[in-house]
């Protein structure tokens, strides 16, 4: 079904992340590498790889030079990481560096099952605990993720704030629609209303954007 490649120094994890995978996408082709160097040897062997379950701290990586160095590499494959890494920079950083995910090591099954299979329908995951986590310095926190102007948040219309809202606790377009009883193709009109409206290019752009907005108060309106 899927080509996926897990590059992780311990063997128990490895073993771990193959059973979700086994378990959750039957009949896909796992490999597994323990280095950045045999990863990047394995990416140019096989360039139809569906996604890459990078560790951060295997030997090789040099934390996110390994990734800067796999996304260059391999520019069209899906890269996640997975890391005991719970640090919200770190999260970003990886998410900037051109990641398309973050898992962490402590999740539940069932929840790195859904993060990968988002991942593999071509949406952005991000661990909502670790996005939701607020600054100890509120200006720090302004500076490295400011939050939209409210007459931007105003300009969205009720439906719209509702999206966005499932969007900051990681929902996929799929869940969303579930969750708001509307279709997908509505959530993802929706999704593209609120960039354009917010002024970002980007889902994740808005998803670290939006983390700490009241949504409460804009909706009571």
């Amino acid at each position: 079904m899927y080509k996926i490649l897990i590059a992780d120094d311990h063997p128990l994890f490895r073993e771990a992340i193959h059973n979700v995978i086994s378990d959750g996408f039957a009949g896909s082709d796992v490999m597994e590498t323990a280095d950045l160097d045999s990863a990047l040897a394995l990416t140019r062997e096989h360039d139809d790889l569906d996604l890459i379950l990078l560790d951060l701290n295997m030997p090789g990586m040099h934390g996110l030079n390994g990734l800067i160095n796999l996304r260059n590499e391999a520019p069209t494959i899906p890269v996640v990481i997975v890391s005991a890494e719970q640090d919200k920079q770190i999260v970003l950083q990886a998410i900037t560096y051109g990641a398309v995910g973050f898992i962490t090591k402590s999740s539940p099954r069932a929840q790195m099952t859904e993060a990968i299979q988002q991942i593999l329908n071509g949406n952005v995951y991000l661990p909502p605990d670790i996005i939701r986590t607020q600054k100890t310095s509120n200006t720090r926190r302004m500076h490295d993720n400011p939050a939209f102007a409210p007459e931007l948040l105003q300009a969205l219309t009720r439906k719209q704030l509702l999206v966005l809202e499932r969007m900051t606790k990681g929902e996929s377009n799929k869940q969303i629609a579930y969750t708001l009883e509307i279709a997908e193709t509505t959530v993802k009109a929706h999704v593209s209303a609120i960039l354009r409206k917010l002024n970002v290019h980007n889902r994740v752009q808005a998803i670290l954007s939006a983390g700490d907005i009241d949504f409460g108060s804009y909706l009571r309106r």
